[in-house]
């Protein structure tokens, strides 16, 4: 394997790990402290919620560093921070504690999407299909975090779900350092450079580039809804609606001779959720390959469709009807992700890209920490049947908002200058 291979491969398993630590407290939310600690499982949420805003308000303070001083060296900062930071989270003894732990962890969290992005999209041609396999290991990140969390909960306990990928991260962040050591140590030096005139902009070009900045923020806000909403609430929607399937299966698997699968319930609706995610997960790729050859505005539409048709369908199902839905829902959300990634990719300059990804950031994971209240209210007055009906709703917005797109995107070099 090259180098460049390597260096791939660590930035991919930083978006995995990325995910991983900022869903490890859904499933144990859901499956465990709603048990341990009496509460409810709307009343546990508000703990999670400060974490999300730091995950979104610290984007851009980190791609102004890593543009600044190093983006090797603000990946580093990322794998050993969160990982120490997740470490340190599995000693809360109260909801407060925990709380606390958990936005540290979204500090740490913060740095990856607008350093790793922009070293993806920088470095490496293909940049639909580059961002399209970096986004299926954050899928499998979200993916494994209900399934060994809920793997942890029956064998060892909550807390092993935060220390064990914690001292995983931490090795991983000293080996990309002597990897990428070159990188790392030296501070970017870049020559000064030479001013140029700005083209002059027509009116309409002016008005264009407006209005595919509004839409690329409003999907960006609407999308990122959307997507946690499903994230984070799917180990509790599954854990209500699929404990007959669960059962069963446990059931099965120990009369087959599988002695631990007798009464882990939770390893189950994790493995559940696992599937649910990993398969979804791989329409990335087909979207990263779709995005190179039709551009943003087809493809968008496809995946908005996908979900509203699939979530309007959800609200009453239970067992292998709510599994098929759910199946649909998150295809459709996890195709969403890269982009408008591919869209900034190409239009934003090399020398600013990390902090126009970070400006993306904030505003998604600003909508991230947003739906948690809005999870927590929806469900606790009205059950997850009006979430469903919500998100279908919010996916209709995005099909509007993204019909009027531009067919094609203006030249990078005509959107660089505006």
């Amino acid at each position: 394997m090259n180098r460049d291979r390597i260096h791939f491969l660590f930035l991919n398993i930083g978006h995995y790990l990325d995910h991983l630590f900022t869903l490890i407290f859904a499933t144990v939310a859901a499956l465990a402290l709603s048990r341990e600690w009496g509460l409810s499982y709307s009343e546990l949420l508000k703990y999670a919620t400060p974490g999300f805003f730091a995950f979104g308000l610290f984007s851009l303070p980190a791609g102004w560093l890593a543009d600044k001083w190093s983006r090797e060296g603000m990946i580093v900062v990322f794998f050993i921070g969160i990982g120490i930071s997740s470490i340190a989270t599995a000693f809360a003894q109260t909801p407060l504690q925990v709380g606390i732990g958990l936005f540290i962890v979204g500090v740490f969290a913060a740095i990856y999407h607008p350093v790793g992005l922009a070293i993806v999209t920088q470095k490496w041609k293909n940049t639909g299909m580059r961002l399209a396999v970096n986004g299926v290991w954050g899928n499998l990140g979200v993916a494994s975090a209900a399934l060994i969390t809920g793997y942890f909960i029956d064998h060892g306990g909550w807390r092993m779900a935060f220390v064990v990928p914690g001292i995983f991260s931490i090795v991983i962040g000293v080996l990309y350092a002597v990897h990428q050591w070159n990188e790392v140590s030296t501070a970017h030096q870049k020559a000064p450079a030479t001013a140029a005139a700005a083209p002059v902009q027509s009116a309409d070009m002016k008005a264009l580039l407006l209005r595919i900045s509004a839409i690329v923020f409003l999907t960006t806000a609407v999308s990122s809804l959307v997507f946690q909403s499903t994230t984070f609430a799917l180990p509790k929607i599954f854990d209500e609606r699929l404990q007959g399937i669960a059962t069963e299966m446990t059931q099965w698997l120990s009369a087959s001779g599988v002695t631990a699968a007798k009464g882990d319930i939770a390893t189950m609706v994790g493995a559940f959720t696992f599937i649910v995610f990993a398969v979804a997960s791989m329409a990335q790729l087909v979207v990263g390959s779709l995005l190179d050859r039709l551009g943003p505005r087809t493809v968008f539409m496809i995946v908005a469709a996908i979900q509203i048709v699939f979530f309007a369908a959800m609200p009453g199902l239970r067992e292998g009807w709510a599994l098929a839905a759910a199946f649909g829902f998150m295809l459709g959300a996890f195709g969403q992700i890269p982009i408008n990634d591919f869209m900034i990719g190409k239009m934003a300059s090399g020398e600013a890209r990390a902090r126009v990804y970070g400006v993306r950031y904030v505003v998604s994971f600003t909508a991230l920490a947003l739906a948690l209240p809005i999870i927590s209210f929806v469900y606790g007055n009205y059950g997850f049947d009006t979430l469903f009906r919500l998100m279908a709703s919010a996916a209709a917005v995005i099909f509007v908002a993204v019909a009027c797109l531009p067919s094609r995107l203006p030249a990078p070099a005509v959107a660089t200058a505006a």
